[in-house]
């Protein structure tokens, strides 16, 4: 049959992404406490089109990303390769998005319960691979300027940390969720029991945290973890007691 997308193009525009996004796979990723974890992820795969083809083979991305076993960096370098080869093209751009649960025991009682992380991988590959890791970790935030002005209480909410790093040694996604909620007033569980439901309120009182506070904390971590070399962190924070949102926002190069 003839092949309509290999077919020539006389106007000389060359095209930097094209592809296929919103596309729902099952993918295998690393578990630091199971070895794999089998999730959902929403994945976007393109590359870059020649100035003087007509388009590309969108199947071709599929076709390539059925092939994977585990997502991983590895495995990710070697993905974008094949769609380099199999699209006849210079350069490769993926991403996955996909929710990651971990196990955490609640502080008193013990009780394990899955959180859920959503997290990304991001990956282009030219003649060289460029590769980012993400989360998105839910926290618990106490005010504490309402800790300081009031007699009793302070108003305290959801935040959600984003991290996102590129690596000079692999980390496991638990690390950089422990960054996050390590930095937080508090960090959430899925299950609370009476007990420790007290235990997460009195945690949060005693370490008050603006999304300024959270988010330099977590820079400070960041910078201190020689397996990073660039990193960018954004922090929103639910608020509960105003009619909007706060967010801090910071990225850096790391060069030690």
């Amino acid at each position: 049959m003839i092949d309509v997308q290999s077919q020539k193009d006389l106007r000389g525009i060359s095209i930097q992404k094209v592809g296929i996004k919103d596309l729902n796979w099952p993918i295998v990723v690393m578990d630091r406490e199971n070895k794999t974890q089998t999730t959902i992820a929403k994945i976007t795969a393109a590359a870059e089109l020649k100035g003087d083809i007509r388009g590309t083979h969108m199947s071709r991305f599929i076709e390539a990303i059925d092939e994977l076993k585990v997502v991983g960096p590895k495995e990710i370098e070697k993905l974008l390769d094949r769609i380099k080869e199999k699209l006849n093209s210079e350069k490769a751009y993926i991403r996955f998005d996909f929710p990651y649960f971990i196990n955490k025991r609640t502080p008193v009682t013990g009780t394990l319960s899955p959180l859920k992380v959503d997290c990304y991988f991001e990956a282009e590959r030219d003649n060289k691979f460029d590769l980012k890791v993400g989360v998105v970790v839910p926290v618990h935030t106490l005010c504490p300027c309402s800790k300081e002005i009031s007699e009793y209480g302070a108003h305290n909410q959801r935040a959600y940390v984003t991290i996102e790093v590129k690596m000079r040694k692999f980390m496991w996604i638990e690390e950089l969720v422990e960054i996050a909620e390590s930095s937080a007033s508090c960090p959430l569980y899925s299950i609370l029991k009476r007990p420790d439901e007290k235990w997460v309120t009195e945690r949060a009182y005693q370490n008050p945290r603006f999304v300024e506070d959270l988010l330099r904390e977590v820079v400070l971590k960041i910078r201190e973890d020689g397996r990073i070399k660039w990193y960018k962190v954004f922090v929103e924070s639910i608020e509960s007691i105003h009619n909007h949102n706060a967010f801090a926002y910071i990225e850096g190069e790391i060069t030690k």
